[in-house]
Protein backbone atom coordinates (compact mmCIF):
# COMPACT_ATOMS: atom_id res chain seq x y z
CA UNK A 1 0.00 0.00 0.00
CA UNK A 2 2.93 2.75 0.66
CA UNK A 3 4.57 1.56 -2.31
CA UNK A 4 1.51 2.08 -4.57
CA UNK A 5 0.88 5.33 -2.49
CA UNK A 6 4.67 6.52 -2.81
CA UNK A 7 4.33 6.06 -6.68
CA UNK A 8 1.26 8.46 -6.92
CA UNK A 9 2.82 10.93 -4.71
CA UNK A 10 5.72 11.07 -6.87
CA UNK A 11 3.38 10.72 -10.33
CA UNK A 12 1.36 13.83 -8.96
CA UNK A 13 4.54 16.09 -7.82
CA UNK A 14 6.22 15.40 -11.39
CA UNK A 15 8.96 13.14 -10.01
CA UNK A 16 10.16 15.25 -7.05
CA UNK A 17 9.05 15.67 -3.31
CA UNK A 18 10.08 17.04 -0.05
CA UNK A 19 10.89 14.07 2.83
CA UNK A 20 8.09 15.98 4.43
CA UNK A 21 5.37 15.51 2.29
CA UNK A 22 6.54 11.77 1.37
CA UNK A 23 5.69 11.45 5.25
CA UNK A 24 2.15 12.41 4.84
CA UNK A 25 1.84 8.67 3.13
CA UNK A 26 4.56 6.92 3.99
CA UNK A 27 6.51 5.66 6.74
CA UNK A 28 9.89 6.40 8.04
CA UNK A 29 10.73 2.82 7.18
CA UNK A 30 8.78 2.71 3.67
CA UNK A 31 10.82 5.50 2.80
CA UNK A 32 14.08 4.52 3.73
CA UNK A 33 13.55 1.61 2.07
CA UNK A 34 12.29 3.17 -1.24
CA UNK A 35 15.86 5.00 -0.94
CA UNK A 36 17.69 1.74 -0.25
CA UNK A 37 16.45 -0.18 -3.44
CA UNK A 38 17.23 2.90 -5.84
CA UNK A 39 13.64 3.79 -6.08
CA UNK A 40 13.94 7.40 -4.83
CA UNK A 41 17.07 8.84 -5.02
CA UNK A 42 17.87 11.50 -2.18
CA UNK A 43 19.15 14.72 -3.57
CA UNK A 44 19.32 16.78 -0.43
CA UNK A 45 18.53 16.36 3.19
CA UNK A 46 14.45 17.64 2.46
CA UNK A 47 14.31 16.18 -1.00
CA UNK A 48 13.67 13.00 -3.16
CA UNK A 49 13.43 12.27 -6.40
CA UNK A 50 12.58 9.34 -8.81
CA UNK A 51 15.32 7.28 -9.68
CA UNK A 52 14.84 7.40 -13.25
CA UNK A 53 15.93 11.60 -12.87
CA UNK A 54 19.78 10.71 -11.93
CA UNK A 55 20.09 9.50 -15.80
CA UNK A 56 19.94 13.14 -16.41
CA UNK A 57 23.00 13.69 -14.11
CA UNK A 58 24.38 11.12 -16.22
CA UNK A 59 23.88 12.75 -19.96
CA UNK A 60 25.23 16.02 -18.66
CA UNK A 61 28.38 14.23 -17.67
CA UNK A 62 29.23 11.99 -20.33
CA UNK A 63 28.56 14.88 -22.68
CA UNK A 64 30.73 17.78 -20.67
CA UNK A 65 27.88 19.51 -20.41
CA UNK A 66 25.23 21.41 -17.49
CA UNK A 67 21.77 19.98 -17.06
CA UNK A 68 19.65 22.78 -17.45
CA UNK A 69 15.84 23.90 -18.25
CA UNK A 70 13.52 20.69 -17.05
CA UNK A 71 16.74 18.84 -16.09
CA UNK A 72 18.17 21.25 -13.85
CA UNK A 73 14.83 21.85 -12.25
CA UNK A 74 14.79 18.04 -11.30
CA UNK A 75 17.97 17.91 -9.64
CA UNK A 76 16.80 21.08 -7.07
CA UNK A 77 14.11 18.56 -6.35
CA UNK A 78 11.27 20.75 -7.55
CA UNK A 79 8.16 19.38 -8.10
CA UNK A 80 6.75 19.62 -11.83
CA UNK A 81 3.72 19.13 -13.65
CA UNK A 82 5.25 16.03 -15.60
CA UNK A 83 8.09 14.59 -14.70
CA UNK A 84 11.31 15.41 -17.24
CA UNK A 85 11.75 12.18 -19.80
CA UNK A 86 14.50 13.74 -21.64
CA UNK A 87 17.72 14.92 -19.92
CA UNK A 88 17.79 18.99 -21.27
CA UNK A 89 22.31 19.26 -21.57
CA UNK A 90 23.53 22.77 -22.24
CA UNK A 91 27.41 22.63 -23.59
CA UNK A 92 29.07 25.48 -24.57
CA UNK A 93 28.89 27.25 -28.15
CA UNK A 94 32.22 25.52 -29.57
CA UNK A 95 31.38 22.17 -28.67
CA UNK A 96 31.26 19.52 -31.11
CA UNK A 97 29.02 16.43 -30.45
CA UNK A 98 28.23 13.44 -33.08
CA UNK A 99 24.57 12.84 -33.61
CA UNK A 100 24.57 9.57 -32.02
CA UNK A 101 26.28 11.46 -28.89
CA UNK A 102 22.82 13.50 -29.11
CA UNK A 103 20.60 10.84 -29.65
CA UNK A 104 17.76 10.58 -26.67
CA UNK A 105 19.07 13.86 -24.94
CA UNK A 106 17.88 17.72 -26.03
CA UNK A 107 21.22 19.96 -26.73
CA UNK A 108 20.88 23.52 -26.05
CA UNK A 109 24.46 25.43 -27.36
CA UNK A 110 25.46 28.72 -25.62
CA UNK A 111 27.92 30.38 -22.90
CA UNK A 112 27.59 28.84 -19.02
CA UNK A 113 29.08 30.40 -15.88
CA UNK A 114 32.16 28.78 -14.85
CA UNK A 115 29.89 27.70 -11.41
CA UNK A 116 27.66 26.11 -13.64
CA UNK A 117 29.96 24.31 -16.00
CA UNK A 118 31.91 22.97 -12.36
CA UNK A 119 28.63 22.43 -10.72
CA UNK A 120 27.52 20.88 -13.76
CA UNK A 121 24.06 22.30 -13.35
CA UNK A 122 22.48 26.01 -14.26
CA UNK A 123 21.79 28.61 -11.47
CA UNK A 124 18.21 28.25 -9.92
CA UNK A 125 17.44 31.47 -11.20
CA UNK A 126 18.38 30.92 -14.45
CA UNK A 127 16.61 27.78 -14.33
CA UNK A 128 13.71 29.35 -13.47
CA UNK A 129 14.03 31.58 -16.83
CA UNK A 130 14.84 28.83 -19.18
CA UNK A 131 11.82 26.83 -18.10
CA UNK A 132 9.75 30.15 -18.31
CA UNK A 133 10.86 31.02 -22.34
CA UNK A 134 10.71 26.94 -23.24
CA UNK A 135 8.00 25.17 -21.49
CA UNK A 136 4.78 25.54 -21.72
CA UNK A 137 2.68 28.18 -19.44
CA UNK A 138 1.33 26.04 -16.60
CA UNK A 139 4.64 23.51 -16.68
CA UNK A 140 6.88 26.41 -16.33
CA UNK A 141 4.41 28.80 -13.41
CA UNK A 142 4.66 24.79 -11.73
CA UNK A 143 8.60 25.08 -11.64
CA UNK A 144 8.45 28.85 -10.95
CA UNK A 145 6.45 28.59 -7.83
CA UNK A 146 8.21 25.16 -6.84
CA UNK A 147 11.53 27.61 -6.84
CA UNK A 148 10.27 30.09 -4.95
CA UNK A 149 8.59 27.53 -2.34
CA UNK A 150 11.77 26.02 -1.85
CA UNK A 151 12.96 29.11 -1.06
CA UNK A 152 15.88 28.92 -4.20
CA UNK A 153 14.66 31.65 -5.61
CA UNK A 154 12.25 34.61 -4.22
CA UNK A 155 9.33 36.77 -5.99
CA UNK A 156 11.30 39.65 -5.97
CA UNK A 157 14.02 38.48 -7.44
CA UNK A 158 12.23 36.98 -10.56
CA UNK A 159 9.89 39.95 -11.01
CA UNK A 160 13.71 41.96 -11.73
CA UNK A 161 14.40 39.25 -14.10
CA UNK A 162 11.17 39.06 -15.98
CA UNK A 163 12.68 43.33 -16.44
CA UNK A 164 15.53 42.08 -18.32
CA UNK A 165 14.15 38.90 -20.88
CA UNK A 166 14.81 39.24 -24.07
CA UNK A 167 13.86 37.23 -27.11
CA UNK A 168 12.04 34.53 -28.51
CA UNK A 169 9.26 33.39 -25.40
CA UNK A 170 10.32 36.55 -23.67
CA UNK A 171 6.29 38.14 -23.72
CA UNK A 172 5.52 34.46 -22.11
CA UNK A 173 8.31 34.22 -19.45
CA UNK A 174 7.78 38.03 -18.04
CA UNK A 175 4.10 36.64 -17.49
CA UNK A 176 5.25 33.29 -15.57
CA UNK A 177 8.13 35.47 -13.56
CA UNK A 178 5.44 38.23 -12.49
CA UNK A 179 3.01 35.40 -11.57
CA UNK A 180 5.06 33.03 -9.69
CA UNK A 181 4.49 32.55 -6.01
CA UNK A 182 6.09 30.51 -2.97
CA UNK A 183 2.10 30.52 -1.81
CA UNK A 184 1.30 27.30 -4.32
CA UNK A 185 1.20 24.11 -2.28
CA UNK A 186 2.15 21.88 -5.16
CA UNK A 187 1.98 21.60 -8.96
CA UNK A 188 -1.60 20.87 -8.90
CA UNK A 189 -2.46 24.44 -7.54
CA UNK A 190 -0.24 26.08 -9.84
CA UNK A 191 -1.08 24.21 -13.32
CA UNK A 192 -4.84 25.31 -11.74
CA UNK A 193 -4.03 28.72 -11.46
CA UNK A 194 -2.34 28.64 -14.53
CA UNK A 195 -5.87 27.70 -16.05
CA UNK A 196 -7.61 30.42 -13.97
CA UNK A 197 -5.16 33.46 -15.09
CA UNK A 198 -6.94 32.83 -18.57
CA UNK A 199 -10.74 33.18 -17.78
CA UNK A 200 -11.93 36.71 -18.56
CA UNK A 201 -13.46 38.77 -15.63
CA UNK A 202 -11.69 36.46 -12.88
CA UNK A 203 -8.64 37.78 -10.80
CA UNK A 204 -7.82 35.29 -8.38
CA UNK A 205 -5.40 35.21 -5.30
CA UNK A 206 -3.69 31.85 -4.19
CA UNK A 207 -4.15 30.35 -0.18
CA UNK A 208 -7.27 32.85 0.50
CA UNK A 209 -8.38 33.04 4.28
CA UNK A 210 -11.61 33.09 4.75
CA UNK A 211 -12.83 33.89 8.70
CA UNK A 212 -16.23 34.45 9.93
CA UNK A 213 -18.28 33.23 12.78
CA UNK A 214 -17.51 29.12 13.34
CA UNK A 215 -15.57 29.03 10.00
CA UNK A 216 -12.16 29.17 9.49
CA UNK A 217 -10.82 28.46 6.18
CA UNK A 218 -7.72 28.87 3.96
CA UNK A 219 -9.05 27.96 0.38
CA UNK A 220 -6.35 27.07 -2.65
CA UNK A 221 -7.57 29.98 -5.05
CA UNK A 222 -10.46 32.93 -4.42
CA UNK A 223 -11.89 35.68 -5.85
CA UNK A 224 -12.64 37.80 -3.07
CA UNK A 225 -15.31 40.03 -5.40
CA UNK A 226 -16.54 37.21 -7.25
CA UNK A 227 -17.27 35.07 -3.85
CA UNK A 228 -15.91 32.51 -6.05
CA UNK A 229 -13.27 29.50 -4.61
CA UNK A 230 -11.08 26.97 -6.59
CA UNK A 231 -10.05 24.06 -5.06
CA UNK A 232 -7.37 21.77 -6.47
CA UNK A 233 -7.95 18.67 -5.08
CA UNK A 234 -5.08 15.78 -5.60
CA UNK A 235 -5.45 12.28 -3.67
CA UNK A 236 -1.79 12.63 -2.00
CA UNK A 237 -3.27 15.75 -0.18
CA UNK A 238 -6.85 14.64 0.83
CA UNK A 239 -6.89 10.67 0.51
CA UNK A 240 -7.47 10.37 4.75
CA UNK A 241 -10.74 9.81 5.79
CA UNK A 242 -10.49 12.39 8.23
CA UNK A 243 -9.16 14.67 5.94
CA UNK A 244 -12.07 14.19 3.53
CA UNK A 245 -14.98 14.94 6.42
CA UNK A 246 -12.94 18.17 7.28
CA UNK A 247 -13.02 19.43 3.42
CA UNK A 248 -16.99 18.69 3.38
CA UNK A 249 -17.49 20.40 6.28
CA UNK A 250 -15.85 23.63 5.24
CA UNK A 251 -17.40 23.58 1.55
CA UNK A 252 -20.75 23.13 3.19
CA UNK A 253 -19.85 26.34 5.87
CA UNK A 254 -18.24 28.19 2.99
CA UNK A 255 -21.73 27.23 0.81
CA UNK A 256 -23.82 28.74 3.50
CA UNK A 257 -21.76 31.95 3.50
CA UNK A 258 -22.49 32.17 -0.18
CA UNK A 259 -19.07 31.74 -1.45
CA UNK A 260 -19.83 29.54 -4.86
CA UNK A 261 -17.03 26.92 -4.52
CA UNK A 262 -15.57 24.56 -7.32
CA UNK A 263 -13.83 21.38 -6.69
CA UNK A 264 -11.05 20.14 -9.42
CA UNK A 265 -9.41 16.96 -9.21
CA UNK A 266 -5.51 16.35 -10.44
CA UNK A 267 -6.78 14.14 -13.76
CA UNK A 268 -9.35 17.14 -14.85
CA UNK A 269 -6.82 19.90 -14.33
CA UNK A 270 -3.37 17.74 -15.55
CA UNK A 271 -5.41 15.89 -18.69
CA UNK A 272 -9.13 18.41 -19.40
CA UNK A 273 -7.37 21.71 -18.82
CA UNK A 274 -10.27 23.21 -21.41
CA UNK A 275 -13.28 21.40 -19.51
CA UNK A 276 -11.86 23.38 -16.33
CA UNK A 277 -11.60 26.79 -18.06
CA UNK A 278 -14.80 26.26 -19.20
CA UNK A 279 -16.49 25.09 -16.09
CA UNK A 280 -14.63 28.56 -14.53
CA UNK A 281 -15.61 30.30 -16.85
CA UNK A 282 -19.67 29.27 -16.49
CA UNK A 283 -19.18 30.29 -12.70
CA UNK A 284 -17.18 33.92 -13.83
CA UNK A 285 -20.82 34.01 -15.74
CA UNK A 286 -23.13 33.00 -13.29
CA UNK A 287 -21.54 35.20 -10.45
CA UNK A 288 -21.14 38.09 -12.26
CA UNK A 289 -25.19 37.44 -12.99
CA UNK A 290 -26.13 37.23 -9.31
CA UNK A 291 -26.49 33.80 -9.77
CA UNK A 292 -27.01 31.43 -7.77
CA UNK A 293 -28.30 32.63 -4.91
CA UNK A 294 -26.28 36.39 -4.94
CA UNK A 295 -22.58 36.92 -4.70
CA UNK A 296 -20.97 35.94 -1.25
CA UNK A 297 -22.12 38.89 1.87
CA UNK A 298 -19.50 42.03 2.00
CA UNK A 299 -18.99 41.10 5.49
CA UNK A 300 -17.99 37.82 4.11
CA UNK A 301 -15.76 38.98 1.40
CA UNK A 302 -14.49 41.51 3.97
CA UNK A 303 -13.37 38.82 6.19
CA UNK A 304 -11.25 36.71 3.40
CA UNK A 305 -7.64 38.12 3.03
CA UNK A 306 -5.70 36.94 -0.05
CA UNK A 307 -2.09 36.20 0.80
CA UNK A 308 -0.63 36.94 -2.62
CA UNK A 309 0.38 40.42 -4.11
CA UNK A 310 -1.83 42.21 -5.84
CA UNK A 311 0.45 44.14 -7.85
CA UNK A 312 3.12 41.70 -9.62
CA UNK A 313 1.25 41.54 -12.70
CA UNK A 314 1.93 44.92 -13.48
CA UNK A 315 5.01 45.19 -11.78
Amino acid sequence: MATNALDRMMTELGGAATYGQLRTIASKRAIGQAVDTGRLIRLARNRDATSELAEHAASAHGLSGTMSHGSAAAHYGWSMKHEPQIPVVTVRPNRHLTRDQQCGVRTVWRDLSSAERSGAVTSPLRTVVDCALTMPFDEALAVADSACRAGDVDEDTLIEAAGRVRGRGARQARRVLRESTSLAANPLESVLRAIALDVAGLDVSPQVQICEPGVWAVVDLADVSLGLVLEAEGFAFHGTRKGFEKDCERYSSLTCLGWLVLRFTWKQVMRRPDWVRDRIADAVRLRGAGLPGGLASPATRAAAVPRGRSDRRTA
